[in-house]
């Protein structure tokens, strides 16, 4: 395993682990039969599978269409190299998230993040097996990869999922922070350039008129300065009493995983901006 997976893996199983002795990892607030299922076989499939998989392809094709230019990208700056993955791999991933909330086909791929109701390192890759096919930025990774930026990726991947293990996880390391007074600009800063705790468990909120919820915003993944930049931003230093999906119609744990290989056709309950972006595509 190579050097920045060992750290991924490390800092993945640590969040599992301050969860466990603090905030019960096992037995979730919220939580229901299946829950467990659905977010251990997405996991496995996007870890071990998907990213693998097409990071691979990528390479290959790179090898086999365009073979001149591997290593092309090689003796550029590590502060360059480091933008265009920002750029190609984290804002497409605010577009296609963003996309997700607004398409109801895609949303179908991407409901099962939001079925779990509560916070968690566990939600981080729970969505249907299908959604991170289709997801621009690991194209892009491996192309860069291929380009000869692999050494800038293995720093990349490690901050980006990081961030965006810290932003699920319900270990609030945001929430102290803000209560001391003197780090109060520095937090305002922090919580404008990455997704914290406090801006992502507002996009998971299952109550918009609790002044909180942002479900249609707050869609960055390590950054959140897409949302400020898109017009997406909610900020508020404060975390949702509920979480999940207003109206959500119900699912079983294999339309989660593999619709629309196993697809079912409820209607929401009403027409509140939660039930709309849930109902499925026809």
């Amino acid at each position: 395993m190579k050097p920045e997976m060992i750290a991924v893996v490390s800092v993945f199983l640590a969040f599992i682990l301050a969860e466990i002795l603090f905030t019960n990892f096992f037995r979730k607030k919220g939580s229901v039969k299946g829950d467990g299922w659905v977010e251990l076989l997405g996991t496995l499939m996007i870890t071990l599978v998907t990213q693998p998989q097409i990071l691979l392809l990528m390479y290959a094709l790179g090898l086999a269409v365009f073979p001149q230019y591997q290593n092309a990208l090689a003796e550029i700056p590590f502060w360059a190299g480091f933008l265009l993955f920002v750029v190609f791999d984290d804002m497409t991933q605010y577009w296609l998230h963003r996309a997700s909330h607004t398409f109801p086909w895609l949303y179908k791929l991407h409901r099962p993040h939001h079925n779990g109701e509560y916070m968690s390192i566990r939600l981080v890759y729970r969505n249907n097996i299908f959604y991170y096919w289709i997801m621009p930025g690991l194209y892009f990774s491996g192309a860069l990869i291929f380009l000869g930026l692999g050494w800038v990726y293995a720093v990349y991947v490690v901050l980006k999922m990081t961030i965006i293990f810290g932003a699920h996880s319900d270990i609030r390391w945001d929430k102290k922070l803000y209560e001391i007074k003197w780090l109060s600009p520095v937090m305002w800063v922090v919580e404008r350039t990455i997704s914290t705790p406090a801006t992502h468990n507002a996009h998971h909120g299952k109550y918009k008129s609790d002044g909180i919820t942002n479900y249609h915003g707050n869609y960055g993944n390590m950054l959140f300065f897409w949302d400020i930049l898109f017009g997406t931003a909610k900020i508020t230093r404060q975390y949702p009493a509920e979480y999940g999906v207003e109206n959500l119609p119900e699912t079983s744990i294999w339309e989660q995983l593999i619709w629309p290989i196993v697809r079912k056709h409820p209607q929401p309950t009403d027409n509140t901006p939660n039930a709309r972006a849930a109902q499925p595509a026809e």
